[in-house]
């Protein structure tokens, strides 16, 4: 038998989305797990319609089965490049927004350095960090995102670290937006100590409240990796996402993916140019239909959550971030309950950068609402108030 890559032996095995040792959920039960599109916001008709037009022009169908450039269809960078308010030059098609976040770990982070990440955290960000090392230091994040005063008192201390992971807008879990202050402050101490920031932002137009503090100050920085995707909005089985880079790391990161996977596939890539680029606003007008339906839908499983869960309202994204208040209960019972009443959900535990110590997430609950309907959201939390 071949013997496995010290690599592929050290790979941990995922935790989150749904631990089935945790409980056995009920027959027919509510899934509120994942960061799921709805159904209905999926551009079904109008992918059909583009393909069936791409597939009809002889020499667009015949180009898309051809290589693509390694950064990407030029027509589509210039569209998102328009979009985030950067020269073209400076964004790079991925497979997809973890393929975007390995791309960035494995230009930034040597082996065996540490990265700042967020607590709780995204568990997609530690698997992939995996390739390049283990070694993390969890910074809190609050209401604001990040607390970058805890990062900036870490660092003034003598840490010292390759890279600072975070999401910045509708956090998941946590449901929080890296103030302005915070993103200028982030930015400046990647200037003074040297390290890159690594900005996870596929939520970003699944805004529905609140103002957006902007990417402008972000973008400027010759420190900061903004990874993003079409996941959320076009959907996930596309696999189509990019990278903003600073000037100096597009050569780097085209480089790394010519030895990876060379480049995105053609024929998304000319699937989505053709949607987006049509010039009458549809894009935007998905995007706002989307987002009318993920207002109903946090609405009204918050407003019917029971008084021992704690929540804020979210400004966007797809999920809800529920604090047990209630101290004489137990998360881990709550969660078998809630399963064997026909709801399922993510325990708090699961985000917690060092799942060792889980502190404060340990009492929290995760709940996704993007794919489930308002009926089922309702019922969903009809089913929690019995369980707790």
């Amino acid at each position: 038998m071949t013997e496995l890559s010290a690599l592929a032996r050290g790979l941990s095995a995922p935790r989150g989305f749904v631990n089935a040792g945790m409980a056995v959920p009920a027959p027919g039960a509510i899934h509120l797990v994942g960061g799921i599109p709805a159904p209905e916001a999926l551009p079904v008709a109008a992918m059909a319609s583009a393909s069936a037009a791409l597939w009809s022009d002889p020499v667009a169908a015949t180009a898309s089965l051809q290589y693509s450039p390694a950064p990407g269809s030029a027509v589509l960078r210039s569209w998102i490049a328009e979009r985030e308010g950067v020269d073209p030059a400076r964004i790079v098609i991925t497979n997809g927004g973890m393929h975007g976040l390995m791309l960035a770990v494995l230009t930034v982070v040597d082996r065996d350095a540490t990265v700042a990440v967020d607590d709780p955290v995204f568990p997609g960000f530690l698997w992939a960090l995996e390739i390049t090392t283990r070694r993390i230091l969890p910074v809190p994040v609050d209401d604001e995102g990040l607390d970058v005063d805890h990062l900036a008192a870490r660092l003034a201390a003598g840490e010292r670290i390759a890279a600072a992971y975070t999401v910045p807008t509708f956090h998941n879990p946590a449901q929080a937006t890296l103030s302005a202050q915070r993103r200028h402050a982030l930015v400046a101490l990647a200037d003074r100590y040297g390290f890159h920031v690594i900005l996870d932002d596929p939520y970003r137009e699944l805004r529905f409240a609140g103002t957006d503090p902007g990417t402008a100050m972000l973008h400027a920085s010759d420190r900061t990796i903004h990874v993003n995707s079409f996941t959320k909005t076009l959907g996930p089985g596309l696999r189509l996402g990019w990278l903003v880079l600073p000037d100096h790391l597009v050569d780097p990161v085209v480089r790394l993916r010519n030895r990876l996977d060379v480049h995105t596939g053609a024929v998304t890539q000319a699937l989505v140019e053709r949607l987006v680029t049509s010039g009458d606003g549809w894009y935007d007008r998905l995007i706002r239909d989307a987002v009318a339906l993920y207002r109903e839908r946090a609405a009204v499983l918050r407003d019917h959550l029971p008084d021992s869960l704690e929540t804020r309202a979210p400004d966007g994204g797809l999920f809800l971030w529920a604090r047990l208040t209630d101290d004489r209960l137990d998360p881990a019972d709550v969660f078998r309950r809630a399963a064997a009443a026909g709801v399922v959900y993510q325990p708090g535990e699961f985000f917690a950068a060092d799942p060792k110590q889980p502190g404060r997430s340990a009492r929290y609950l995760r709940f996704a609402y993007g794919d489930r309907t308002p009926a089922e959201l309702y019922e969903a939390a009809r089913r929690l108030a019995r369980a707790i």
